[in-house]
């Protein structure tokens, strides 16, 4: 098991603390009387953050947040974070008169109120995403840095890259595991150890190179691997040519066939793995495997099927990744579930046994 620093046994009681938190969350426009305004569509990663945060606020801190939305070119008004920091002012009931545009230590923000700050997107500045250990990344990172006493990161979902605000900055400060970080390594640690079996991996969506690598080191860990969505159509000689090649221990891999149109899997793709689920002990689903946008109240796709059978197996169940989480809340059975990540690639590279860059600096010391 990975030994974290733990936050409860720290001392921030007049202390700045760099909480680096995930805020990527799904904005959507909503139009109003004059003009159209970014809104949040599912804020379940803000909500699990919740407890860190106000562990600091309570013991005396003085909390800068920052995050990203996103994967901007520069600086574009539909990533803003002025939507995330409007709902935290709400969720701390700010008055509009201290919520307010704020520049804090040379960065654009929110001051939403004395003790609480929100950075504007951090991939707006090109240094966030450079290589923590290149010139412009030592710059960014110290920049980062100047702004606190301490460094929490509570972003499992972003700890498989090493950004700055994931390492650089964590490479110059005390630095500490937030609760909803530590609960995610406990959990899935739990899941890679010891997994009541037999284990089921389903995988679907479409990014086919930040997957295809990690359904390789699924066949070493699960007894089953299903794959769904794009990624299998347009890998499926790939999938099964590398299933061959895996030494030692091997699961048994289903491929899915698309329906006619290829916005789904079909019937009987379906059926198999509902039967496969049904005899596992342990369930863990990243990745639709159809389009789901638009289908709120059809049950009859591929994806709410799926959902549904998983939810209705008795197994322990696990879901990670943004656009399975915010399907499974929009149908009602995300609660359902057994352990909810907020992690999509970082969960499936850290049961792949990956080592995060994010939760590897974590257990180094300043």
């Amino acid at each position: 098991m990975i030994k974290l620093p733990d936050l409860k046994n720290t001392n921030v009681n007049g202390k700045r603390v760099f909480l680096r938190t995930d805020i990527d969350v799904p904005l959507s426009q909503q139009s109003t009387i004059n003009n159209q305004q970014l809104t949040i569509a599912d804020d379940t990663r803000l909500k699990e953050s919740l407890e860190t945060l106000n562990f600091l606020l309570q013991n005396g801190a003085t909390v800068i947040l920052a995050g990203h939305l996103g994967r901007p070119e520069g600086r574009e008004n539909d990533l803003t974070a002025q939507p995330v920091a409007k709902w935290y002012a709400n969720e701390f009931r700010v008055q509009s008169s201290q919520f307010r545009v704020q520049n804090v230590g040379g960065f654009d923000g929110w001051r939403i109120s004395d003790k609480l700050f929100l950075l504007e997107n951090l991939r707006f500045n090109p240094g966030e995403e450079s290589n923590p250990s290149t010139a412009s990344g030592q710059v960014f990172a110290r920049k980062l840095a100047s702004l606190a006493d301490i460094y929490v990161n509570d972003a499992f979902a972003s700890s498989h890259r090493a950004h700055t605000s994931i390492v650089g900055i964590a490479k110059l400060l005390p630095h500490y595991a937030g609760f909803m970080l530590k609960k995610e390594i406990e959990t899935l640690s739990s899941l890679l150890e010891n997994p009541k079996r037999p284990l089921a991996v389903i995988i679907g969506g479409a990014k086919i190179e930040t997957k295809l690598p990690v359904v390789e080191k699924m066949h070493q860990i699960a007894d089953y691997v299903l794959i769904g969505g794009l990624i299998a159509e347009q890998t499926k000689v790939l999938l099964k040519v590398q299933h061959e090649k895996v030494e030692g221990r091997k699961s048994a891999l289903l491929v899915a066939d698309l329906n006619p149109d290829e916005t789904d899997i079909n019937e009987n793709s379906v059926e198999n793995f509902i039967q496969i689920i049904n005899l596992s002990k342990t369930v863990i689903w990243n990745g639709p495997v159809g389009k789901t946008e638009g289908n709120e109240d059809n049950h009859e796709i591929a994806s709410y099927k799926l959902a549904k059978g998983i939810a209705e197996s008795g197994a322990y169940t696990v879901v990670g990744g943004g656009d399975t989480i915010g399907y499974l809340k929009k149908i009602g059975l995300l609660e359902k579930f057994s352990f909810v990540s907020t992690g999509g690639g970082a969960m499936l590279e850290f049961l792949s046994g990956d080592k995060l860059p994010g939760i590897e600096v974590l257990t180094n010391s300043t």
